[in-house]
């Protein structure tokens, strides 16, 4: 007798279509999609978020950082949006569904009341978080099996924010990829499931592009992972005692063009095939 399919609820940024329509298409033809959280961007929790960012590396970094947003807007978003906008395409033909049908809640905050009483509601045998706020124990442990994270970053060494682009800084390629991990009360420190990458070609690639492909190139794989983990099979978590353990932030034009600089004068990608001139 086939295993029953086991439900999801996905929690995603309302600007971000790659999450809330591709992930979700994948999800609603992996298991039983039962709802999106969907969180509204708030103007305020950026303000919030940038105060973060000053106290934890000071005004000159700051600025370092507001540098290579002004950066990416005014060089890289085009590009990135149009490989998002066929990505998207791609994924809403290959796992073709009516979200429509998919009973969503609009939020501020997936921490917030209204997200809770969604959750406990729908009884969802785990979460899928993708999204850039902490979530609360209250609400990853609503749902049975737990709430996961598909972290763009290998952990423990690169948690928090933007792993892959420090990865490929720090011309640590080999940890240029993605975790799956449980939620704990930690930033990104709960068991790991799953660690993944593809043959990115840093050359070519922004590193946004990277982050994201190296989730979606190993669906497959994840979605197995993730069903066995909702059925309660054995799934031993990944060793990562003993290892290196640090918390990133956000890009920094210096870093950024360091990386560039590096990547254009090597005669070798960074999965070690020669690159294409």
């Amino acid at each position: 007798m086939s295993e029953s399919v086991p439900s999801v609820v996905l929690i995603c940024h309302e600007e971000d279509a790659l999450d809330c329509e591709g992930l979700a298409s994948w999800l609603a033809n992996t298991m039983d999609l039962r709802g999106l959280i969907v969180i509204r961007r708030d103007g305020r929790r950026l303000l919030r978020a940038a105060r973060r960012e000053i106290r934890r590396v000071g005004w000159l970094r700051f600025a370092d950082v507001v540098a290579w947003r002004l950066y990416a807007r005014l060089f890289l978003s085009g590009a990135d949006r149009a490989w998002k906008t066929a990505e998207l395409a791609r994924l809403r033909a290959r796992y073709p569904v009516d979200l429509d049908q998919v009973p969503r809640v609009v939020v501020d905050s997936p921490n917030g009341e209204r997200a809770r009483e969604f959750l406990a509601r729908l009884e969802p045998d785990l979460v899928l978080a993708r999204c850039k706020l902490i979530l609360k124990r209250a609400i990853f442990s609503i749902p049975r099996a737990g709430t996961f994270v598909l972290h763009p970053g290998i952990c423990p060494e690169y948690r928090n924010a933007h792993g892959c682009f420090w990865a490929l800084v720090n011309r640590d390629l080999e940890r240029v990829g993605m975790t799956l991990l449980r939620i704990d009360e930690g930033i990104d420190t709960g068991p790991v499931y799953l660690h993944a990458s593809y043959p990115f070609d840093e050359r070519r690639e922004s590193h946004l592009v990277i982050q994201y492909r190296v989730v979606l190139e190993n669906l497959d794989l994840i979605g197995r992972r993730l069903l066995a983990l909702a059925r309660g099979h054995e799934v031993p978590p990944v060793a990562t005692d003993g290892r290196a353990s640090a918390v990133w932030g956000q890009p920094r034009m210096t870093e950024y063009l360091r990386w560039k600089w590096i990547a254009r004068r090597s005669r070798r990608n960074a999965n070690g095939l020669v690159a294409v001139p």
